[in-house]
């Protein structure tokens, strides 16, 4: 436990301050709609379901502006080369976004159960008390609006007791725009499912784009104004602690107590994500930029077991080691963009890509440059974008871990190590990548093109991270892996175990592949 919160206490500190805040914001909307005299009458048609309603938008209004930030690749990246003197638990925290990205999407989904319960009991109110014919406050306040003509009199949006929940919810913007946006919620959270996601990328690829939708409908999801509160003139006027219990008398000449008047809030959720929007869109602008630039496809290769390498030139192009990059092939799809790893080296003087025939989309990609008496297909590139990856070299000791086609990024690492000891660059901490010392035997591995070949087959974690641990008993060691959940929760485990408290001592820090 002491060693998990020396690697993640920052991680734990960011999440603790998340939900923090999320528990701040429900509390004190919550406290507001339920305690503040504005909302008097509010409460006695619908009762506490108005402040669960209120609390649970201001959240989802919260995170809504937060889950488009993760996806600005650009910004990131950005962040992580100004961050480069930053030390490494602070860089990090950057290579958690598709996490706290999916960590938010729970959240607004959370609150939106909520807010979606909360109004079904506020309409079912709202129906009831129109329906009523007690003379209670609540049927009195619910028709106002038939005894005044004054557009601000009205509480209840049900204006006849023969208009039903249904027409409301469809006939109003704040209903219609509801059902809008949960719709497109849903849709969005399961196609993003792992089954969907792996086996169907083009599903969750257009799916989720669907979030412009959502954007577009929570935007204008207020402006109905549906829930009201009295005026402050009115309050002044006619104070609910004193009025309330004469509401009988509302009106007389002889009363004091005049009939309350009420007001929509104003939208807000505009307000929260305005910003992010912008920012989003800005990110987009500069992403179809590069993409429109000309990318030259210079050698192509096909290797054994499907897997396809290209081989290209893009005018100030500049990468780092471990980088990723957006691929796009008109011919195929206009619309669909899928991210791969570089493979070639920032020393070399072209960059590529290994993609694995894994899908409907690679498949097709693949078909298409094995015809040989065909033209080469046009290729799009977006980025590069920044990874965990890029650290390697902050590190003493380098443990790389690949698992099947996530070997890809590590080649980049490796090829870079080999040029930098070729040149004699003196700057490179790094002396070993897990247990493969570079050498210059005359075979060359047939991915990374190194002399050094490969070692297949998976190793004994237990007895790789002890040795590690003697060897270097006073080294940072960084472990890198782009592999499958499993073998990553093997490598965690380890981390933690065989880092010492002590920070004198060897420290194993876990970096996990993520885009």
């Amino acid at each position: 436990m002491g060693n998990w919160v020396v690697n993640h206490w920052l991680s734990v500190l960011v999440l603790a301050t998340w939900l923090g805040l999320n528990v701040f914001l429900f509390v004190h909307a919550f406290l507001s709609y339920d305690k503040a005299d504005k909302y008097y009458y509010t409460r006695e048609i619908l009762g506490s379901a108005l402040a669960w309603a209120r609390a649970s938008a201001r959240c989802l209004n919260f995170n809504s502006m937060l889950i488009l930030l993760p996806m600005c690749r650009n910004l990131l990246s950005f962040l992580r080369g100004t961050c480069s003197f930053c030390r490494r638990t602070l860089r990090k925290q950057l290579d958690h976004n598709l996490t706290f990205h999916k960590l938010v999407a729970y959240m607004i989904c959370l609150h939106t159960a909520i807010h979606i319960v909360a109004h079904l009991f506020n309409f079912e109110r709202y129906s009831r008390c129109r329906q009523a014919t007690d003379g209670s406050l609540a049927s009195v306040l619910s028709s106002l609006a038939h005894q005044e003509k004054e557009g601000g009199s009205w509480l209840n949006p049900i204006q006849s007791p023969n208009t039903t929940v249904i027409y409301v919810t469809f006939t109003s913007i704040p209903g219609l725009t509801g059902v809008i946006i949960t719709i497109a919620l849903v849709l969005m959270v399961t196609s993003s499912m792992e089954f969907i996601r792996r086996s169907y990328f083009e599903v969750f690829w257009y799916t989720h784009h669907i979030f412009i939708i959502y954007f577009i409908g929570l935007g204008i999801h207020g402006i109905g104004g549906i829930v009201r509160g009295q005026t402050e003139e009115s309050m002044e006027e006619s104070h609910p602690y004193t009025c309330a219990e004469s509401f009988e008398k509302w009106g007389d000449h002889n009363s004091h107590c005049k009939r309350p008047q009420f007001e929509g809030l104003p939208a807000e959720s505009w307000k929260w994500i305005l910003a992010p929007a912008v920012l989003y869109m800005f990110e987009r602008i500069l992403r179809f930029y590069r993409s429109q630039q000309q990318v030259v496809i210079t050698k192509v290769i096909m290797h054994p077991s499907k897997v396809l390498e290209l081989q290209m030139n893009k005018r100030g192009f500049s990468m780092e080691v471990g980088q990723y990059i957006f691929v796009n092939c008109p011919s195929i799809s206009y619309l669909e963009w899928h991210p791969f790893t570089l493979t070639s080296a920032p020393e070399e003087d072209f960059f590529s890509i290994h993609i694995r025939a894994a899908g409907d989309w690679t498949e097709s990609l693949t078909k298409a440059f094995e015809q040989q008496h065909s033209p080469v297909p046009r290729i799009r590139v977006d980025g590069p974008f920044g990874t965990v990856s890029e650290d390697v070299f902050q590190y003493e000791v380098a443990v790389l871990v690949g698992a099947g086609i996530g070997v890809t990024p590590f080649a980049s690492i490796l090829k870079s190590i080999w040029y930098k000891l070729r040149h004699a660059d003196h700057n490179l901490k790094t002396q070993m990548a897990g247990h493969a010392a570079v050498n210059f035997d005359k075979a060359t591995d047939a991915l990374t093109g190194l002399k050094h070949k490969t070692f297949f087959g998976r190793p004994m974690w237990d007895h790789e991270f002890c040795t590690i641990a003697t060897a270097h008993p006073k080294s940072v060691v960084g472990v890198f892996l782009c592999g499958p959940p499993a073998l990553a929760k093997s490598l965690r485990k380890c981390c933690h175990q065989y880092s010492s408290l002590d920070p004198r001592k060897v420290q194993f820090y876990f970096n996990n592949e993520n885009f």
